[in-house]
C-alpha cells in the first residue's frame, strides 16, 4: 500500500532529485525541468512549483541556503536538500519502482461504458485512435533515436512510454478486428440496443446484485 506522503505532488520528486546535484533557486529548477523535458514523464504544473517548494521546506525536506538579488530582478532564494529530504526521496523512489499502483486511465473508463455508443461509431473512433497512436509511436521512436546519444539510463523512461504506446496500439488493433468481423461476443444485443433503444432480452439478467437478490428470495 502506498504511503501517505507529507508532500504528495509528483513535482516534488524531480525537485528533490535536482537539489541533490547542487543548491538551486526555483527559477533554476523550472529551467532544468524544461531542458530535461521531465514534463513528458511527470504531469507538471509549473505554477504550483513555488507551492511545492514551500511545502518541502515546511516539512524539512529542503532548507533555504541564501537569498540574493540580481539587478532589478526579484529576490531569489537558493534551496538545498536536507538529510530528511534525501531519505524521503529514496524511500519514495523505492516505493514507486517496486509497487505497481492502479492508475485509472480515461480510455479504460470509456471502455467500461463502451456500450453507450453504437458499434459502427466505435469502429470509426477506434480507427481514429489507431492513427493517433501510430503517429505518437513514430514520434517516440524518432525521439529515442535522438536520445540514443545519451547513456540509456537517461532515457529509459522514453523506452517505457513507447512500449506502452505500442501495447495500446496492438490491443486496439485486436479489438477492432473483433468488432469488424463481428466475432466479439455480445455484438448482436449491442446492435439491438441502439436499434430499439431498449435493453435487449439477452442482457436482462446481467446485474449481479439483481441476480443475488432473486436467488435469496427464491
Amino acid at each position: 500500500m502506498a504511503k501517505r506522503r507529507k508532500v504528495s505532488n509528483m513535482l516534488a520528486l524531480p525537485v528533490l532529485a535536482f537539489l541533490i546535484e547542487r543548491p538551486m533557486h526555483p527559477y533554476e529548477l523550472v529551467s532544468l525541468l524544461k531542458s530535461r523535458r521531465k514534463d513528458r514523464s511527470i504531469k507538471i504544473n509549473y505554477s504550483s512549483l513555488y507551492t511545492v517548494v514551500a511545502n518541502l521546506e515546511k516539512h524539512g525536506f529542503i532548507e533555504a541556503l541564501a537569498t540574493h538579488r540580481e539587478g532589478r530582478r526579484p529576490e531569489r532564494t537558493v534551496y538545498r536538500i536536507t538529510e530528511s529530504g534525501r531519505e524521503e526521496l529514496t524511500d519514495w523512489m523505492r516505493e514507486l519502482v517496486s509497487s505497481p499502483e492502479k492508475e485509472y486511465s480515461k480510455f479504460e473508463g470509456a471502455l467500461s461504458l463502451l456500450v453507450v455508443l453504437p458499434p459502427n461509431e466505435v469502429i470509426g473512433l477506434l480507427h481514429e485512435r489507431m492513427r493517433t497512436l501510430e503517429s505518437q509511436a513514430a514520434a517516440q521512436k524518432a525521439e529515442l533515436e535522438y536520445e540514443s546519444k545519451l547513456p540509456r539510463l537517461f532515457h529509459i523512461e522514453s523506452e517505457y512510454a513507447l512500449a506502452l504506446t505500442q501495447l495500446d496500439l496492438e490491443w486496439t488493433r485486436s479489438l477492432l478486428e473483433e468488432l469488424e468481423t463481428e466475432s466479439l461476443p455480445g455484438m448482436a444485443p449491442w446492435r439491438t440496443l441502439h436499434q430499439t433503444g431498449g435493453m435487449p432480452e439477452e442482457w436482462s439478467g446481467l446485474n449481479p446484485e439483481q441476480s443475488e437478490t432473486e436467488e435469496t428470495n427464491s
